[in-house]
């Protein structure tokens, strides 16, 4: 399956009909956590499995992969897991938008795409008009979490965020996962791959303030 989606297509400029919460989950009082370029969903399967406390909600832009991943959600009857195809962008800046409320505690960037030439990097999942939406849409306390392989990528994606006033980075040496939305520690299969080839990874966790 071809990697690389150009995000700013035509083809991504309508949105889904996204259902109500408690269409997407069996208890929608749950803290929520959303993934944006959920992939395949493996790393969500694995959390919704070990840490049924929690709802999860994946963004994926390459439609068979979500296409895909709702079967298998359906065939495994699990209840606190869900997927939604689209732009993330157009999807968190619809006026309609379900998944900024009251039980949005935190969301993740894990390992998205670099598209490393700089006439690219408009097509890169964090910009500064969504952290400007989610600065002004999420509460206080909650949580952004990035992770990435690539130095020049993780550079952009901090400057980017903490560009904007309202996101203070933390020390995740002091951060309590057992009380996150990965108690466990999951690792996504991205993150599998370059621990096992030795290579660096590059993180960091900020919270609304």
């Amino acid at each position: 399956m071809r990697q690389h989606v150009n995000p700013l297509s035509k083809n991504f400029n309508e949105i889904e009909k996204i259902p109500s919460f408690m269409e997407m989950f069996d208890d929608s009082k749950l803290n929520l956590h959303l993934d944006i370029g959920c992939a395949a969903g493996e790393f969500l399967f694995d959390l919704a499995l070990t840490n049924t406390n929690w709802n999860y909600l994946g963004i994926e832009i390459r439609e068979r992969l979500v296409k895909t991943a709702k079967l298998k959600v359906r065939e495994r009857e699990i209840h606190n897991l869900y997927f939604v195809f689209g732009n993330a962008n157009k999807i968190v800046d619809d006026f309609h938008s379900k998944f900024i409320n009251k039980n949005l505690k935190s969301i993740s960037f894990n390992f998205p795409d670099p598209w490393f030439k700089k006439r690219h990097y408009k097509r890169r999942v964090i910009q500064p008009e969504l952290i400007n939406i989610l600065s002004n849409s999420m509460r206080k306390g909650s949580l952004i979490f990035i992770k990435t392989d690539v130095r020049d990528l993780f550079e952009y994606m901090n400057r980017t965020i903490s560009s904007n006033l309202n996101f203070k980075k933390i020390d995740k040496k002091d951060f309590n996962y057992s009380e996150s939305f990965n108690p466990s520690k999951v690792k996504t299969s991205r993150e599998k791959y370059v621990l096992d080839k030795k290579l660096d990874i590059f993180e960091n966790i900020y919270i609304k303030i």
